[in-house]
């Protein structure tokens, strides 16, 4: 291991919540939708290009062109410039060549930079891109995915945790691998502010005033704004979702949100521009390193659960290599050298474990590794039928001024 690893960090505060309701890791997160065979509409309501199998074939030129082109998050993998990272590992190991990526701040605005693409079955320059799950969901049912090749992916068979085997949108597993899973919560800079310990205190305390985020994707923000106007984001009415719709354009107007953001409230938040925000799990812990005071908090509303999946788009032309990738990061070591880095909570057995001899600080995370109890503060979003998806986002997008 290098000597370069940073300090390990001990699970953060304020997760011990009272617990009200049950809701497993089950792959069905935050934004699952239930799909057909194409017609999707996109955020803003126009129509976009379905594919098969038939109409959008691909070639895969793996055996002759050792390499693969991922599009990633930021801050979702260790820092691949080291010479013992796991990105390098692998090219060490294999001879293939990643041009790696990190151009995925929001599945909205990733989703416009490739739907002309594979809306008209061209190819987006991808190999593998990894994107959350109601995306995932969305271009399978538009067909702009490649089926994976299982007999590739052995240790993905072997090592994905059970409660991921089967989400509603993929239940075979044919289209996606979870890269990692998270939480949505809050954060907030304990230099700056008190303790925030629900989303009601986000939205309303008057010294948080133009000084907090809200995240850019639907699925994270509106789960909140359903409880808190008292409804059960898993199955709520669109009468319901009108008055989560209405309290989130009140707190807008009232001047309470300085912006709507993707991942990049991560620099708003280490930089002090920010005293509070809505956050995903793994960034915490990560901002935690440079700057302590930053801290994640379980609001008292619960939390969200999510997963990010890789994918390989249609006409990628490295798809073996991908996925020989994708098993890669199911070595369970491999895995833990990952998770020690990104801090989110991995998909894979035996991960754990291997941690003992890796960053033996981390092996008791919640956050990494979570507990029954935990997970009893976690919400799932409803699952969208086409129509409803493409409404709630054209809905979301005209408050947030997407």
């Amino acid at each position: 291991m290098s000597n370069r690893r940073r300090p390990l960090m001990t699970p953060p505060p304020g997760l011990a919540l009272p617990v009200r309701r049950r809701s497993v890791l089950r792959g069905m997160s935050a934004g699952a939708v239930t799909l057909g065979a194409g017609g999707l509409l996109s955020a803003c309501g126009v129509e976009s290009a379905s594919q098969t199998e038939s109409s959008c074939t691909s070639e895969d030129l793996s055996a002759e062109e050792q390499q693969v082109v991922w599009s990633n998050w930021p801050a979702y993998i260790d820092p691949t410039q080291q010479d013992d990272s796991t990105l390098g590992t692998f090219e060490d190991r294999t001879g293939i060549t990643v041009d790696y990526t990190d151009d995925v701040n929001d599945n909205s605005d990733f989703y416009a930079k490739v739907r002309n693409q594979l809306g008209a079955c061209e190819s987006t320059g991808r190999d593998m891109f990894t994107l959350t799950d109601w995306m995932a969901a969305k271009m399978i049912g538009l067909g702009w995915l490649q089926e994976l090749d299982k007999s590739n992916l052995p240790n993905v068979e072997a090592n994905l945790i059970d409660s991921l085997r089967s989400p509603s949108w993929d239940p075979e597993r044919k289209y996606s691998v979870p890269w990692q899973s998270g939480l949505t919560g809050i954060a907030y800079n304990a230099d700056l502010v008190s303790e925030v310990g629900s989303f009601e205190d986000l939205l309303t305390r008057s010294e948080l005033k133009g000084k907090i985020t809200l995240l850019s994707e639907m699925p994270d923000t509106m789960l909140f704004m359903l409880l808190l106007v008292g409804a059960d984001p898993e199955d709520f009415s669109d009468d319901e979702w009108g008055q989560a719709l209405d309290r989130l354009t009140e707190v807008k107007d009232s001047g309470q949100i300085r912006q709507f953001t993707g991942n990049d409230y991560r620099q708003d938040l280490a930089q002090g521009n920010i005293a509070a925000c809505e956050a995903w799990s793994g960034d915490v812990i990560q901002l935690q390193f440079d700057n302590p005071a930053i801290k994640f908090v379980a609001p008292e509303e619960g939390l969200a659960l999510w997963s990010d999946n890789s994918l390989v788009p249609n006409l990628a032309t490295h798809k073996a290599n991908a996925e020989k990738l994708m098993d890669y990061y199911y070595d369970p070591r491999v895995a833990a050298e990952l998770v020690a880095w990104v801090n989110y909570i991995c998909p894979v057995q035996g991960a754990q474990e291997a941690m003992t001899k890796i960053a033996p600080g981390l092996v008791d995370n919640v956050l990494i590794f979570p507990d029954d109890q935990l997970l009893s503060q976690t919400w799932d979003f409803m699952a969208l039928s086409p129509d409803q998806e493409a409404e709630y986002q054209e809905d979301f997008a005209q408050v947030i001024g997407a």
